[in-house]
């Protein structure tokens, strides 16, 4: 049994918030996943990182591999003889021939089960043919990841019954586009204030859907919508459902293709209901229990938009390379001068870090289709894509006009036609797609403070009685009074280490060493701050930083063992190998300090004052 939006108790103090703000947490707390996330990422901001769970790093079966190369194949194959992105940049659409062609692959039933006439690839494959995409166009990557990531494919094979699946998601495998619609104007991360309503019928085999929804991706073109809407009864005034409705039913109506600054493309509209009668057998996951739908659907989905992001930056580590050692200044190549060097390793070490964490979370899903792997999707989608564009506007850099130039007119004066304007547009969305950087370090925050709210949260909750905050404040002190010490000992990442290369041994102690104090720091940041800590949102942003650089951080080197016991790597591949994922531990080092200096700075308390003036 799943718990109610009533059954949950929130860990969290709700007493002295208004209205809106309580609505909005206790919906947010009720979707949480109630499982307890025992991940390597969830360790490493306790102070307790368990390697074990990383070491040795999953590789690939053979028979996986090659159903992969085989699919990828055929996909490579399909882009190069039919897909040109900068014409569909520039004309704003996808040839029908194109996708007509990408169905016939399979490319819209890539993770769709065999007996439901999908490919049935595994994640790791899936991810794959993101990086792929990702590299080529930024439009297509869009229009298939919504379709299969948190499109109908996803909710229905997570949550689907048997006949919503042998309804849907043939269609869907076939080619019938599907999107998912939760924004609307006045709700973005808040779906508290959701409007768009569905309500029972009297004959209580059909609800009524009223609403509109903003920024619908695949909306414009799709045959099958995901639908949140707000399903509110006496007991559950928020609660909220998800919907499979058909877009030919009398009531669905596109209002407005949004466009945008990239992604020309982009089938992203305004969808109205209007009176749209939905059998009660389109519910997806059960009456009330849409956000938890929502969330879990992209929780797992996530994962593909850093995959995407991985393509686009080793795009934009070959167009950068090949340019270093074309383009001459001064008497030599550019890359043979300092800064543009300095550019090309850190694009280099994080690419590689990039698609680590990419395929370590893909090999997790493999394992268990439903793993707990909240923490670690966020972590990639949040990380992968602020170094992406790091990268992308690395390459813009280094490229100079020439990258600020479009394709047609480089190709006009002769020039080698390389896409860097649009992949740069392109590329812009992906720091907010699936979910902001700010929202995901907020949603990062909250559950790394999971146990630490689970040991002391009651203690300083008003709203209970003083016995059991008293009691509560007995149980936290003698759990932190053993707890807190041992993360000062001086121990490194143990046993653990030994399977990693001589050279990369020190680099997974440091990891434990660091993650032992991002522990100390964030226990004393909840002791200084109490419940005032969740509007320190700028505060458990540095938090967050640090964990998710350690979290990288091991997979890189977790991920560089696995290539280095590759038979078919010679000696002098794992020397640059190793020195290049010991340069990445040497920038992260960099990035790791420079977070806990914010931290010790405080200014995110001046800057919250410099703003409200403002």
């Amino acid at each position: 049994m799943n718990p109610t939006l009533e059954e949950t108790k929130t860990l969290i103090d709700t007493s002295r918030m208004n209205a809106g703000q309580r609505a909005a947490l206790e919906m947010a707390e009720a979707a949480r996943d109630e499982r307890r996330n025992t991940g390597l990422a969830a360790g490493i901001f306790f102070g307790e990182p368990d390697f074990g769970t990383l070491l040795p790093f999953t590789k690939q079966s053979v028979e996986d591999r090659d159903q992969g190369d085989a699919f990828l194949h055929r996909l490579e194959d399909v882009l190069d003889k039919h897909a040109d992105p900068d014409e569909i940049d520039a004309s704003g659409e996808v040839p029908d021939v194109l996708l007509e062609e990408l169905a016939k692959i399979g490319a819209f039933g890539i993770k769709i089960p065999v007996k439901y006439g999908g490919l049935g690839l595994s994640q790791t494959n899936y991810s794959r043919a993101a990086m792929l995409l990702g590299s080529r166009c930024g439009n297509l990557a869009a229009l298939l990841s919504a379709h299969q990531s948190i499109g109908a494919p996803q909710p229905l094979i997570l949550f689907g019954t048997e006949e919503q699946k042998a309804k849907y998601l043939p269609r869907c495998a076939k080619g019938e586009i599907s999107a998912f619609a939760l924004t609307e104007t006045d709700v973005g991360s808040d779906p508290a204030r959701m409007k768009t309503e569905a309500k029972l019928e009297a004959d209580g085999e059909h609800f009524i859907l009223n609403g509109d929804k903003l920024w619908c991706t695949n909306g414009t073109k799709a045959g099958l919508i995901v639908v949140m809407a707000k399903t509110p009864t006496p007991e559950k005034p928020h609660a909220t459902t998800a919907f499979i409705v058909e877009t030919n039913w009398p009531g669905v109506e596109i209002m407005h293709r949004c466009r945008f600054m990239g992604l020309k493309a982009l089938y992203n509209g305004v969808i109205r209901f209007e009176n749209v009668r939905v059998p009660v057998a389109n519910v997806i996951g059960g009456v009330g229990r849409g956000l938890k739908v929502a969330l879990t659907t992209l929780n797992t989905g996530r994962i593909t938009l850093p995959a995407a992001c991985t393509g686009l930056s080793k795009r934009c580590l070959d167009i950068s390379t090949r340019w270093a050692r074309s383009r001459e200044q001064w008497g030599q190549p550019i890359g043979r001068h300092a800064a543009v060097a300095d550019k090309l390793s850190r694009m280099a070490a994080d690419t590689f870090a990039m698609e680590s964490v990419v395929r370590y979370v893909s090999a997790l899903v493999d394992k268990d289709k439903h793993a707990d792997v909240r923490l670690e999707a966020a972590i990639g989608k949040l990380w992968g894509s602020e170094k992406s564009w790091r990268i992308m506007d690395d390459t813009m850099q280094m490229r100079g006009g020439r990258g600020f130039e479009t394709v047609q007119s480089l190709k006009a004066r002769g020039e080698t036609p390389e896409p860097v304007e649009r992949l740069f547009r392109d590329s812009r969305i992906n720091t907010i797609f699936e979910g902001s950087s700010e929202i995901m370090r907020l949603f990062i925050a909250r559950e790394a403070l999971e146990p630490h709210l689970k040991l002391g949260a009651e203690a300083v909750n008003t709203t209970l009685s003083w016995k059991v905050r008293a009691r509560a404040a007995m149980r936290s002190a003698r759990f932190y009074a053993l707890w807190y010490p041992k993360k000062w000992l001086p121990t490194g990442a143990g046993h653990a280490k030994n399977s990693l290369h001589p050279e990369l041994q020190g680099d997974l102690d440091a990891v434990a060493r660091l993650s032992r104090k991002l522990a100390r720091d964030l226990f004393l940041a909840m002791a200084l701050n109490g419940p005032k800590l969740e509007k320190r949102q700028v505060l458990l942003g540095h938090f967050v930083d640090v964990g998710a650089e350690l979290f990288v951080w091991s997979c890189a080197l977790a991920h560089a063992q696995s290539r280095i016991a590759d038979l078919t790597i010679s000696d002098a591949e794992i020397a640059k190998l190793v020195r290049l994922v010991r340069f990445f531990g040497k920038v992260t080092r960099e990035r790791v300090a420079s977070s806990f200096a914010r931290l010790r700075e405080g200014l995110d308390v001046e800057s919250w004052k410099v703003a409200q003036e403002v």
